[in-house]
């Protein structure tokens, strides 16, 4: 009988020390951390990559959509120039960047120089007007 109660001590005795020992974390937990880890690393890198990229196609849209209304405003200032009687034939150059209209070429009087900056104003969209047309009356 004393032998059994021995055996059972030294079982219970080892059962407690494998108990203990769980508590420790062994290279099977150590690796899981480190992957746990090492997620949320390549997450966060990923996340910071994305709104890097959203930014950057922000900016784009941007630009893209200025390019398209400075077309616009442009293809607007020429439609008016030509539709006004008289001005049709003058030699007009009309560009616009960020809404800033520039006007060149010549016209035959003063008279249509001013005309053709109050046209090109109207325009939904002009911030400003540069009118560096040259007055040439014809001959």
């Amino acid at each position: 009988m004393m032998q059994n109660q021995a055996k059972l001590l030294l079982v219970a005795l080892l059962l407690g020390l494998g108990l203990s020992a769980c508590d420790k974390p062994g290279p099977a937990e150590n690796a899981g951390k480190k992957i746990d880890q090492a997620a949320t690393d390549t997450g966060k890198k990923i996340g910071d990559a994305v709104d890097k990229v959203e930014k950057k196609v922000s900016e784009q849209g941007e630009k893209t959509s200025q390019v398209f209304d400075d077309t616009e405003i442009t293809t607007k200032v020429k439609g008016a120039i030509f539709a006004e009687p008289g001005l049709k034939s003058l030699q007009i150059s009309v560009d616009t960047i960020k809404g800033i209209v520039t006007l060149s070429g010549s016209v035959d009087s003063q008279d249509n120089h001013a005309k053709i900056q109050a046209l090109a104003g109207a325009v939904q969209g002009v911030k400003k007007v540069v009118n560096q047309t040259v007055v040439m009356p014809s001959k």
